[in-house]
């Protein structure tokens, strides 16, 4: 029965074109050299999904939802399917990609191109790529081996005429393996397609018809692989059973163009084309429509390859599951060494296991072999087993998701390391570029602040893979070799000596994995599991190991960060170290995990220009360890949000708390950047995921937190004994005051008072007292009392801290006397002069605090209480608790505490200024310890206890004074109400002001 030639229709513009059909067969999927990939639901449809993917697209490729596009712009990319969203680039070439295939379970995609070069990419990570070069003409077509063994091109049959891209190419020869078996390669040569057998090589036979007049473009098995279709240059389309060597179909395109694209539906027996105008055409009811048979043999045969030809690829690959009782490291190692952490649900294979665990069912080999007999005759198929019923020991297994690989460790601030010019690192420090090709390679360094260092240029004989960059040195590392180990090393440019170079080799069979450098020290993760530490100038400090493999270092300072897995065959779990390498080592996070977002992966980890640790995952998330809240980790910005396409990413580079900026490099339709041209850094602001924050509210909310963690380094660096910068930190401190008192007037606007009081405590003392203010001239007096009373209370409390602060020196002091009674003397004059600083602050706090708490008096007339009846209560006077008062003369009494430095000085002040005339008061107290320091030890001991004696009279003087009785003091208030009274019945009464207003007159009246 002839085949049904549908008419051609218009798919693209005038140019090379291909076709696919997806995996069910439901879509056409047509590319072409306007650079539009069109989605095509029957050769009728008028409205196709376009895509547009370039200047022009030379091949696509779809299989498992996923279509890969070989573009005009040197790159691969890959789209979802059906969406069409863009999802980034596998690999890139430096000239056309003229060719793209998937493999038979669609895992990878290998890729030719113009600049002689051979690509295989896995498909889930682009960065495990495998390249082959030494072609000698533009690579034109290539054909994945159904088993995944051999990969074939057609410059390595040399059967063609070079030429330099597709385009010009008389015929660019889509070679063919047979599906299913793989047994034979079909191969479009001039005009007849030869059949090479599988592993000899040897021509086994060619399939040629009288019709075909000009050579053969491209030619495509059906899915059974009983069938073989070809087109030629102009227009003849042929197919023939392969097994007879018969031509069963023959046809002609009806304007005679060039047929440049054939694909077989997967289920029915149709045949896409398309040719170099443009257009798609459909042939249909091809063959004699008897291929039961056929389909059953072709599943056989799958089924039966499957489980001998593939059962050690797909356990390497970790497709299946293998039995508890024969483990195979290998496979483990393989399965985790993959970067990309997406599992790949579209191809999960089931072992068939029996009761032992560890036999394979004889009964359905069999069974399925015994299928083969047609189509294997060099297969020998003996049976000296019975086939058994497939039910009788075929089990159900766990068909459940998988677990997601490990991932491989890598290098903050670089690029993956198979690409021939890529980033080392690129970090707040410099950029380190790596280039190797066929014409150098070699490593350049450049500083952005040239102050630093000049940019240098140095041979990668080694074949460096790691770098990192710090103000003092340059530290590389390589893997080992069959012949070389894995060698760390280190240019310490900063070094004042001549010999600026070390070089250190790993043990055998140990390499290196990370790297990175801090303040005066280097570090290296091996896959030994051990973690190495240097100094800077090359001498080896302590090793530690870790629990896990590792999966990334960074250093800053004194810190040490290193990022490792939870176990060596666990799921995806990421903890993390920090460790202070400083005089006091000490471990400060102690293998707590990593928060990451859904199916992400660690992308970027490190430290802020400030020192503190940060780390961004895949899905675009930063996040930054929060030392304020137990140093937990709290995210602080969304890069995705930024992004203007499905497929853009940032690319971090540096991260700086003050300015709060985030310096990163957009890609895209990438992940990472090229070296060339040279990126340009945008810088992202920083937002916390705090709720509305599209109202007032929520936005004040989330600048004031966002201020409080990106200045908590400020207590970490002070801490820790660097210099920070005052006016920095009070202008901080100003603004999320500021914050606080706009929170606390839009809650009094909401009549919120229950919240203002939260708020307040929040607060410092000055902006309580405002706060108060504010509340009283809002009329809400309630609301005053109860901020009075926190004002109070927070006086106490900073009173008890001071005390306590002076108690427990005054014991270290006591402690240290016999043993450094020089420092003693030194710290307790720089201790008078802050008591002093600390006594003038009391003063003008409480006074400021409870000047406000005048008292009112208790009895008013009784025409002012018939008038005002309706008004509100008027505040009571706070009384300051006996516990508060006690407190304060131990504040006070601790502060004006005499020592023998002060009482020495005090009557040695004058000699000073005679012999040093226009010193300040801070530079007499250090010529004074000066002169001090110079007495014996006797003659300071004895003014020590000169001062002890006076402050004992003192002591003894305050307890002999007269304290007034309970009832003179009751007499005295009294006396004092009394005429409190009359002074207010002496006053003229004001008719236009109401009671609020006195109020507020009376509680700001001392303001």
């Amino acid at each position: 029965m002839p085949s049904a030639q549908k008419p051609m229709r218009y798919g693209h513009t005038e140019g090379h074109t291909d076709v696919c059909f997806d995996d069910t067969g439901s879509c056409i999927v047509t590319c072409g050299s306007d650079g539009d990939v069109r989605i095509w639901e029957n050769l009728d449809d008028d409205d196709p999904k376009s895509i547009n993917v370039g200047e022009k697209a030379y091949s696509c490729a779809l299989k498992n939802g996923r279509l890969i596009t070989a573009a005009s712009n040197n790159t691969v990319q890959i789209h979802t399917f059906p969406e069409g969203a863009p999802d980034g680039i596998l690999t890139r070439f430096t000239m056309n990609a003229n060719h793209v295939v998937f493999n038979t379970d669609g895992t990878k995609i290998a890729a030719g191109s113009s600049d002689f070069m051979v690509k295989v990419v896995e498909v889930t990570d682009s960065s495990k790529q495998k390249t082959f070069r030494g072609h000698d003409a533009p690579v034109l077509s290539l054909s994945f081996d159904p088993r995944d063994v051999y990969l074939t091109c057609v410059t390595n049959w040399l059967l063609l005429q070079k030429c330099n891209d597709v385009i010009n190419a008389k015929s660019i020869c889509r070679l063919g393996w047979q599906p299913g078996s793989g047994k034979l390669l079909a191969i479009p040569v001039d005009k007849v397609v030869k059949l090479y057998r599988r592993e000899t090589w040897d021509n086994k036979f060619d399939l040629s018809d009288t019709s075909i007049t000009q050579p053969l473009n491209v030619v495509a098995w059906s899915p059974c692989g009983q069938y073989l279709v070809a087109g030629s240059v102009d227009g003849s389309i042929v197919v023939w059973k392969v097994e007879t060597q018969e031509c069963i179909e023959r046809t002609k395109h009806e304007k005679n163009y060039s047929i440049c694209g054939l694909a077989w539906h997967p289920k029915y027996r149709q045949i896409a084309y398309t040719d170099t105008e443009g257009n798609l055409g459909l042939l249909e009811d091809i063959g004699d429509g008897k291929k039961t048979n056929d389909k059953v043999a072709s599943t056989a045969a799958k089924d039966y390859n499957d489980l001998f030809d593939g059962d050690d690829d797909d356990y390497l690959n970790g497709d299946a599951i293998e039995p508890p009782s024969s483990p195979t490291p290998g496979a483990n190692e393989d399965h985790g060494d993959d970067d990309d952490l997406m599992p790949t649900a579209s191809h999960q294979r089931r072992a068939i296991l029996d009761d032992d665990d560890n036999s394979l069912d004889i009964g359905m080999i069999k069974a399925n072999s015994n299928l083969l007999a047609k189509d294997d005759d060099d297969d020998d198929q003996t049976g000296g087993f019975p086939a058994l019923p497939a039910s009788s020991t075929q089990q159900h297994f766990y068909d459940g998701p998988l677990p997601t690989p490990r991932q491989k460790p890598f290098q903050s601030g670089s690029t993956p390391a198979h690409l021939m010019h890529r980033f080392m690192v690129w970090n707040s420090v410099g950029i380190i570029r790596c280039y190797n090709d066929e014409q150098d390679n070699a490593i350049d360094i450049e500083f952005h602040d040239t102050s630093v260092h000049h940019a240098t240029h140095l041979p990668n004989s080694l074949n460096h893979t790691m770098a990192d960059l710090s103000t003092e040195a340059i530290l590389l590392a390589c893997e080992s070799t069959e012949e070389l180990a894995s060698k760390l090393h280190c240019i310490h440019f900063s070094s004042w000596d001549t010999n600026k170079e070390w070089t250190v080799d790993m043990p055998k069979d140990e390499d290196i994995e990370a790297i990175c450098l801090g303040q005066g020290w280097a570090a290296c993760a091996t896959s030994a599991l051990l973690v190495r530490l240097f100094t800077v100038g090359g001498v080896q400090k302590e090793i530690f190991s870790l629990p896990g493999p590792v999966v990334a270092m960074a250093g800053h300072g004194e810190q040490l960060m290193v990022i490792y897995h939870r176990g060596i065959f666990s799921l995806l779990s990421f903890l993390n170290y920090l460790i202070e390498l400083g005089k006091k080592k000490k471990q400060v996070l102690h293998g707590d995990p990593l928060s990451l977002t859904k199916k992400s992966y660690l992308t970027w980890v490190g430290f802020s220009a400030e020192g503190t640790p940060c780390y961004v995952d895949s899905e675009g998330i930063v996040r930054m360890l929060n030392r304020r809240l137990g140093d937990t980790w709290i995210p602080v910005c969304n890069t995705k949000e930024h992004c203007k396409g499905k497929s853009d990413h940032y690319w971090v580079v540096g991260i700086h708390e003050n300015p709060q900026q985030l310096r990163c490099i957009p890609c895209k339709g990438a992940r990472f950047p090229p070296t060339l041209p040279r990126p340009a850094v945008a810088i992202l602001p920083f937002t916390l995921p705090y709720c509305q924050v599209t109202t007032e509210k929520g936005q004040m909310e989330e600048q004031y937190w966002r201020s409080i963690v990106f200045h908590n380094y400020v207590d970490y660096l002070s801490k820790n004994g660097y210099e920070v910068d005052e006016n920095a930190t009070s202008q901080s401190v100003k603004e999320q005051q500021e914050l606080l008192m706009k929170l606390f007037a839009l809650s009094c606007k909401l009549e919120r008072e229950f919240r203002c009081v939260e708020l307040a405590d929040l607060m410092t003392q000055n902006v309580v007292n405002l706060a108060i203010k504010y509340a009283s001239r809002s009329r809400r007096l309630n609301l005053a009392q109860r901020l009075s009373e926190m004002a109070v209370e927070k006086a106490s409390e900073l009173a008890t801290a001071l005390e306590e602060e002076e108690e427990e020196e005054d014991f270290r002091n006591h402690r240290n006397a016999s043993y450094n009674v020089t420092t003693r003397e030194i710290v307790e004059g720089y201790r008078s002069a802050l008591c002093q600083k600390i006594s003038k602050m009391f003063v003008y706090l409480f006074s400021s605090v409870l000047d406000n708490m005048s008292k009112y008096s208790k009895k008013t007339s009784s025409s002012s209480r018939a008038v005002n009846k309706q008004s509100p209560p008027v505040i009571k006077p706070l009384i300051p608790k006996p516990k508060s008062k006690q407190v304060m003369f131990l504040v006070f009494s601790c502060c004006f505490r005499t020592t023998g430095f002060q009482m020495w000085l005090e009557e040695n002040r004058a000699s000073i200024l005679t012999d040093n005339p226009g010193l300040n008061e801070a530079e007499v107290i250090k010529e004074g310890m000066s002169r001090f320091r110079v007495l014996s030890s006797e003659e300071r001991m004895a003014w020590t206890e000169k001062a002890k004696g006076r402050a004992a009279n003192d002591l003894t003087e305050d307890k002999k004074r007269k304290r007034p009785t309970a009832t003179e003091d009751e007499e005295k208030k009294n006396q004092e109400q009394k005429a409190e009274d009359s002074n207010l019945s002496k006053k003229p009464k004001t008719s236009g002001q109401s009671t609020n207003a006195r109020l507020s007159a009376f509680a700001f009246k001392q303001s």
